[in-house]
């Protein structure tokens, strides 16, 4: 004979099947990213808050050597990264030179700049010379940083969003979710006097 349904039962019972669906839906996303390594990765994360610890990662940098991103922490004040979508663009290239045109000024700071963007070691270098940008570019093929900083990909495409992270101490300080082309720097200096005053 059945149990009655009583009130009781059936919140057990739901409790039961949510447990069940969530055990399900975890075993699934393990599967796929087993199967799909950045399947797991590629909206699974937020970025980065203000307060959150600075990623320690490591990457190829424009010149083909490895860039350790805890050691340029630890060597400056301050130090930016900044995601972009794909070199050589306008919009990239507006961003880079925001950087480059300040970047008297953004080391007197004690800023170090870091661009990353998923493009080859080749496309970093060609497009570092052709704009003259006196920081490191990251060629971050693999997307390790921009899943580190948790940057999402502009939907149906390989190319990180436009984002900013300002870095002091290897915590996060200021986080820009939605970085500007042509005031980039501009941004950024602002936000030093700020936290400084």
């Amino acid at each position: 004979m059945n149990s009655p349904k009583t009130p009781e039962n059936s919140a057990v019972s739901g409790t039961s099947s949510a447990r069940g669906r969530g055990r399900f839906c975890a075993a699934l996303a393990a599967f796929f990213s087993f199967l799909l390594p950045g399947f797991a990765a590629s909206g699974a994360k937020s970025p980065l808050a203000v307060g959150d610890a600075a990623p320690a990662v490591v990457a190829l940098g424009d010149s083909g050597a490895v860039v350790n991103f805890a050691s340029v922490y630890a060597g400056q004040r301050y130090t930016l990264v900044y995601f972009y979508p794909k070199a050589g663009t306008s919009g990239c290239t507006a961003q880079g030179c925001s950087l480059r045109d300040a970047y008297e000024e953004l080391t007197d700071r004690g800023v170090a700049v870091i661009g990353v963007s998923t493009d080859s070691v080749e496309a970093q270098r060609a497009f570092k010379e052709a704009q003259s940008y006196p920081f490191t570019l990251i060629a971050d093929t693999d997307k390790k940083v921009m899943h580190a900083f948790g940057v999402p990909s502009y939907r149906g495409t390989n190319y990180a969003q436009r984002q900013a992270f300002l870095i002091k101490g290897g915590k996060v300080v200021w986080a820009d979710y939605k970085a500007s082309t042509t005031e980039q720097a501009a941004d950024v200096l602002k936000v030093i006097a700020n936290l400084e005053s």
